[in-house]
């Protein structure tokens, strides 16, 4: 009985730490993408951010 709870905690503790990590591989490539987008809009401002004339 102890050797199948430990097992099942075990596998529990696991099942967190990929969540946790899929969590910070996916915060990671969104903190990147946008800071890929605010490089290239102080690149080039007037590309990515068409201002319309009045």
């Amino acid at each position: 009985m102890k050797f199948a709870f430990a097992l099942v905690a075990c596998l529990s503790l696991q099942g967190c730490a990929v969540v946790a990590v899929a969590d910070a591989v996916a915060s990671t490539v969104i903190y990147t993408g946008k800071t890929v987008i605010n490089v290239i809009d102080a690149v080039t401002p007037d590309i990515v951010n068409k201002k319309k004339k009045d």
